[in-house]
């Protein structure tokens, strides 16, 4: 299927929670650089496709998600819990931990997942997602999880909030650093805008936003809707330190993170090349998976790709 067809999404949600496996999910929990660069590199692809495997599953027995961002997301998120980051589940509370604001909380499976499996959430909840009354939301709610650091939801919230978190650690003369995932298409939002400005005007070098670039955002491709490019010069223009990275070569990104902060001063923008629906080839790069319910069939297609990668 190309970008160009029809774009069909699932309105009414269809459940299968029968379908939803058990609480098996490893806790693999995280890996530091003294393991060696290989060593890490292994741990954290294996970690994505776990968090894979079950994020697909979880959205077909809820019914309800946003794989295709989901996918595109899920090394960055593994490889800044499960690595980069300075938090554990022991140091959830400490003041110095750094911290992460997931802006594009649409993919909240994919977060939930990756929590799991670094060790912050029991896995068991994972079997709870978007029912009523579950800490599990259709987006994430720092009321309900220790681990979340904002509730998101909203396009353009999440950089903003972050820039108050890393001007407050910049303040408290903390070396604390802040992470902001964002999504390409959420780029097209003013207020993030306003935030950059400021970021690069108060020279938060804690402060890191990495920008999900999968090109596609709900119902069509972000440059047919509004072309953000030249996206490193705008970002360089406002006084960010602009890195480009593949956002699903673990090695790079976490070379990128062990940059920050910059010895510049600046805050540092990682413009991270995705594909939407990744590695998964009926669903890399087609923007029907934005909002899409898999079948079983599909389910169990992409299980077995995601079990050869």
């Amino acid at each position: 299927m190309t970008v160009e067809s029809t774009v069909e999404e699932d309105l009414v949600p269809e459940v299968h929670a029968e379908e939803l496996p058990g609480a098996d999910l490893p806790v693999l929990g995280r890996i530091g650089a003294e393991a060696g660069a290989d060593a890490v590199a292994e741990h954290l692809r294996e970690a994505g496709r776990v968090v894979r495997r079950r994020d697909i599953q979880m959205i077909r027995a809820a019914g309800l998600g946003h794989i295709g961002g989901e996918f595109s997301v899920i090394d960055i998120l593994v490889t800044l819990y499960l690595h980069s980051m300075n938090v554990t589940p022991q140091t959830v509370d400490d003041p110095e931990r750094d911290r992460l604001v997931l802006s594009k909380g649409h993919a909240a499976a994919a977060l939930y997942t990756t929590l799991a499996v670094a060790g912050f959430i029991p896995p068991a909840e994972l079997s709870t997602f978007m029912q009523p009354e579950s800490m599990l939301n259709g987006h994430p709610a720092n009321t309900k999880i220790k681990a979340v650091e904002a509730s998101t939801g909203p396009l353009g919230h999440g950089l903003p909030i972050a820039v108050g978190m890393a001007m407050a650690a910049k303040l408290d003369g903390s070396s604390r650093r802040t992470f902001v995932v964002l999504g390409d298409g959420e780029m097209q939002e003013g207020s993030n805008w306003e935030a950059l400005m400021t970021a690069g005007n108060h020279k938060l070098a804690g402060l890191t936003a990495v920008i999900d670039r999968n090109r596609l955002q709900q119902g069509a491709r972000v440059a047919a809707t509004n072309d953000l490019e030249p996206l490193a010069d705008k970002l360089a223009a406002f006084g960010w330190e602009v890195v480009e990275v593949d956002g699903h070569d673990h090695r790079a990104l976490a070379d990128a993170f062990a940059a920050v902060p910059a010895g510049s001063g600046r805050p540092t923008a990682i413009i991270a090349r995705t594909n939407k629906g990744h590695p998964v080839s009926f669903m890399s790069d087609d923007v029907a998976w934005h909002h899409k319910v898999p079948t079983e069939q599909q389910v169990e297609t992409a299980l077995r790709e995601l079990e050869d990668a």
